[in-house]
């Protein structure tokens, strides 16, 4: 099997059936295979060679998929590109790379003409929706291609260690790295997908993908493809337009950053919205509150869920599955709301310290894995996929502990501990009570410079609309959870808190603003 053998699967299941859905066009399965085989004959006509790195840049749009699907139809390494970062920052990335090939969306013309100057190993650009500053559309690239045969470049073991990706980094502490994401760990990824997501009702599946399809929300369209399921893609996330997709289009699937999914259960009228066809709503990216997973059952019902991976070991370290939170939400073993789910069947997982000794249940270190999701490493940068698979373990960077179930929890980055007055307090030890306070929409802790404790405590919280509260009131409903030493110090009252281009809370950005142009963020 190879990645592209997954959509396969869901041609012949129901090759009438909607693959992919934008506002404006949408694709039944068997008119998308046709373009995609299409797209990859040219491709092959214009130079194209196996393992070449061929570049997406678009937003959330049905066509940009079927770009994602032709590089996994060729053979081709797929660079993820998100809108919502510069186009210096990412032709820098697609230089690092070497991307060959660039299917992009004539809405981010502009920002494609910055790159391509800038990256000189480009074989071919293609415009996914129409002709462009002279650029072929993809259906005239395709005509190209006719009379190319594609040659089977598989193999009896569905070639595992090709490159499916060069997936970026989050790039917080620096430049994106690029993880080199096999075929074996997207079908380990897949397999576990069909088992955890989709599980055994593959009945009328429909997935709204409204985070970055350069994010989780795009490589999961491939676990729907497997079933004959159909993708709904909005430009962005407008929880309103969420909610009306819901009831209208009997949406069973969706996934969403926290952040989003807090949003969601903010809108105005949300349970008035028919979402009894939800299956999941699957939450990942960074930990959630308890308090909101109570909120989401009570909203939503048995379909809240929460996944933990990373780009080095995608989606699927651990799953905290929808019937899990819902007993959690009603009491039983209420503290697997903390958690980010149980070890997944085909990962092993340890808690290690920094000499690389294992620790016991219950202890905090680093949270480490193995197993076939484990990637290949970091695309040229031998120095950095060393240091991630120290003593034979692949390094997350997350601290955390697990408890005698096997279940998962995740205390803090390991890079964004704050040390108080020689105090190791984790961030989110801090946000969780705090966003649980009614009213508070959002949360994000840091460490300031501070002349007595070396750093101190710092919450920017963003409340709910209509509601007004003083950092004095909001220190005063925490206090008693928190304790002296974990209490912040200061809070200011934010509209908004910076994201980063896959919507995570970007903390190096809020750090910017307290510590300056200081060469280093600890005291």
């Amino acid at each position: 099997m190879r990645p592209i053998d997954y959509f396969e699967r869901g041609v012949r299941l129901d090759p009438d059936r909607t693959f992919l859905a934008s506002e404006d066009i949408k694709y039944s399965y068997q008119d998308a295979k046709k373009l995609i085989d299409a797209a990859t004959k040219g491709l092959y006509a214009a130079g194209f060679e196996i393992g070449d790195s061929i570049a997406v840049y678009s937003h959330n749009h049905a066509s940009a998929v079927l770009g994602v699907f032709s590089s996994m139809n060729a053979g081709g390494a797929w660079i993820p590109v998100n809108v919502r970062n510069s186009a210096a920052t990412n032709a820098e990335y697609m230089s690092y790379t070497r991307t060959k090939w660039l299917f992009y969306h004539s809405q981010v013309s502009e920002q494609v003409s910055e790159c391509i100057p800038l990256l000189p190993e480009l074989k071919g650009v293609i415009c996914l929706d129409r002709k462009d500053n002279g650029h072929p559309s993809l259906v005239d690239f395709s005509d190209a291609g006719k009379m190319v045969d594609v040659p089977d470049w598989s193999d009896p073991f569905g070639a595992p260690n090709m490159v499916f990706s060069r997936w970026p980094t989050g790039g917080t502490t620096g430049p994106s790295k690029g993880v080199e994401i096999s075929n074996a760990n997207i079908l380990t990824m897949f397999e576990l997908g069909l088992k955890h997501y989709v599980g055994e009702d593959t009945k009328d599946v429909v997935h709204l993908a409204v985070a970055p399809i350069t994010h989780a929300a795009g490589v999961i369209i491939g676990i729907f493809s497997a079933v004959a399921g159909t993708t709904i893609v909005h430009p962005a996330f407008d929880p309103k337009k969420v909610l009306e997709s819901i009831a209208r289009d009997k949406v069973t699937h969706i996934f969403l950053p926290p952040t989003a999914y807090y949003a969601l259960l903010e809108c105005p009228d949300v349970k008035s919205y028919d979402c009894s066809s939800l299956r999941q709503i699957l939450i990942a990216a960074a930990p959630v509150s308890p308090d909101k997973f109570r909120r989401g059952v009570e909203v939503f019902g048995d379909v809240i869920c929460q996944c933990y991976g990373q780009a080095e070991a995608p989606m699927l370290i651990s799953m905290l599955a929808p019937e899990v939170v819902s007993a959690a939400a009603s009491g039983y073993k209420s503290e697997r709301l903390k958690s980010c789910g149980k070890v997944t069947s085909c990962t092993e997982v340890a808690i290690l310290d920094d000499s690389g000794k294992v620790l016991s249940v219950g202890e905090r270190g680093e949270i480490c894995c193995r197993g076939p999701l484990v990637t290949l490493g970091y695309f040229e940068k031998p120095e950095a996929t060393a240091e991630a698979r120290l003593y034979g373990w692949h390094h997350t960077g997350d601290v955390g502990y697990l408890d005698d179930d096997d279940y998962l929890y995740i205390v803090d980055r390991k890079k964004d501990m704050i040390i108080t007055g020689g105090f190791n307090v984790f961030a989110t030890e801090v946000e969780s009570p705090i966003l649980e306070i009614p009213g508070v929409l959002e949360c994000a802790v840091i460490g300031v410079p501070d002349e007595r404790w070396g750093e101190s405590i710092k919450a920017i919280v963003v409340l709910n609309a209509g509601i007004e509260m003083s950092p004095g009131q909001i220190v005063d409903s925490c206090k008693d959870k928190l304790g002296g030493v974990k209490t912040p110090k200061s809070i200011e009252v934010w509209d908004e808190i910076p994201k980063t281009a896959v919507g995570k809370t970007d903390k190096k950005a809020i750090r910017a603003k307290f510590w300056g142009q200081s060469d280093r963020l600890v005291n």
